[in-house]
């Protein structure tokens, strides 16, 4: 193995274990929301505020620190001080004691962890073999961010919260990331500077819309992350309620479909690398849509019905795609992390945001089915936006020139 090909595995390694415990920190609070509610009282409404505040935070983080590292050409300083924060901000959270206090650890967490994502995929760009790009990228994001945030997350969480207190599970969920701090400091190397000194930087990087590629990637993200935020606030609480589990068998439900963005993660960038980045994130985009299907009107064994939204989450798999990988194509690496940090931004700030407060409002208002219905809307409506792409995997568009294809 060549030492360069070692280092790309040790950067996928490293840089894929603290995302997956950044998303197990962000998640920690959907999986032991039940015992929230019971503790400090919350209604439906505040505990969708909890998620929607930690959305918006993250979004500006994304883009303002973004911004800032295209701009210092730095990538690795922003990553560390970002991990420290945010595994602080999981301890205070189990320390606090009403809505408040819980909700400024968690937008403070937001903001910590809005620019991790960006920064971490220019890093695996820059260290990736062209032919390796979208695979790296979903192996980061969705295996081990599913592995860790949602598939291991529910059930350790819950475990600790069963068996000691919610409080002990966000203590507990800290640790991780300030060992990983250690870790990258000592075996990760800042990528090569990639500014181009005489390319323009807009305020806030808000011109990089005009890319056709790029605000069509902000819509999907507005779409598609409103539909796991609401997904991951309302499926527990949809499990423990109107179908009537138990929080132990919820739990396990939940670690079931936490498997489905690492398999999807793999899957849809892997045809992405052969067939082109634009099909499977439609066709995926429409798998999503039966998840909340199967949600409201299939009724079945317990073994079944979990398969069939297991089906539905495998869609997941498309979000390295429209957040890292479509962007990072579509701009020179010098605009990488502030072309992704806009995409999660607007993504968060819509998505992260509105969805869950509108949904949370519904739920109070007419009961929890309507969360589902808002993510069978948000799935079909990305499929139907993301035909609108440019195609950017530089290997097929090699083959179509080769073709005499006109590239679209």
């Amino acid at each position: 193995m060549t030492a360069t090909r070692a280092y790309e595995l040790r950067v996928v390694l490293l840089l894929g274990l603290a995302y997956g415990f950044a998303y197990f920190d962000r998640m920690a609070l959907t999986f032991v929301s039940p015992f929230v509610i019971e503790d400090l009282g919350l209604s439906n409404f505040e505990v969708s505020a909890l998620g929607a505040g930690l959305s918006a935070t993250w979004a500006l983080g994304a883009l303002v620190f973004g911004l800032l590292s295209d701009r210092m050409g730095r990538r690795k300083p922003f990553l560390l001080v970002a991990m420290v924060v945010f595994s602080l901000c999981s301890i205070l959270s189990g320390l606090s004691q009403g809505f408040w206090q819980l909700f400024a650890a968690r937008v403070v967490m937001g903001a910590a962890e809005g620019p991790f994502l960006p920064i971490c995929l220019a890093i695996i760009i820059a260290a990736s073999a062209e032919r390796r790009r979208g695979l790296n990228a979903g192996i980061v994001q969705n295996v081990f961010g599913a592995i860790l945030g949602t598939a291991i997350a529910p059930v350790v969480l819950v475990w600790l919260a069963e068996e000691w207190s919610w409080r002990v599970a966000f203590l507990m969920a800290g640790v991780p990331g300030l060992v990983l701090a250690l870790l990258i400091w000592r075996f990760i190397d800042e990528p090569p500077d990639t500014r181009d000194p005489d390319a323009p930087h807009a305020s806030l990087g808000l011109a990089l819309l005009k890319e056709r590629n790029i605000w069509l990637c902000s819509l999907i993200s507005c779409l598609l992350v409103g539909w796991v935020v609401v997904g991951s606030i309302f499926y527990p609480l949809y499990l423990v309620g109107p179908r009537g589990l138990e929080p132990g068998t919820m739990s396990g439900v939940m670690a079931a479909l936490g498997l489905c963005p690492a398999i999807g993660g793999v899957l849809v960038t892997w045809i992405s690398d052969r067939v082109g980045r634009r099909p499977p994130l439609v066709g995926f985009a429409v798998l999503m849509a039966t998840s909340p299907m199967v949600m409201l009107w299939f009724d079945a064994p317990l073994a079944l019905f979990t398969a069939l939204l297991f089906i539905g989450w495998i869609g997941m798999g498309v979000f390295p795609l429209f957040m890292g990988v479509i962007p990072g194509e579509t701009l020179a690496r010098g605009l990488a992390a502030t072309a992704m940090g806009l995409v999660v931004c607007i993504g968060e700030l819509t998505g992260g945001v509105f969805a869950p407060l509108v949904a949370g409002w519904l739920a109070d208002a007419a009961g929890l089915q309507l969360p589902m219905y808002i993510m069978i809307g948000l799935a079909g409506t990305a499929a139907l936006v993301a035909l609108g792409l440019r195609e950017t995997n530089p290997a097929v568009l090699r083959r179509r020139e080769a073709g005499g294809e006109v590239i679209a």
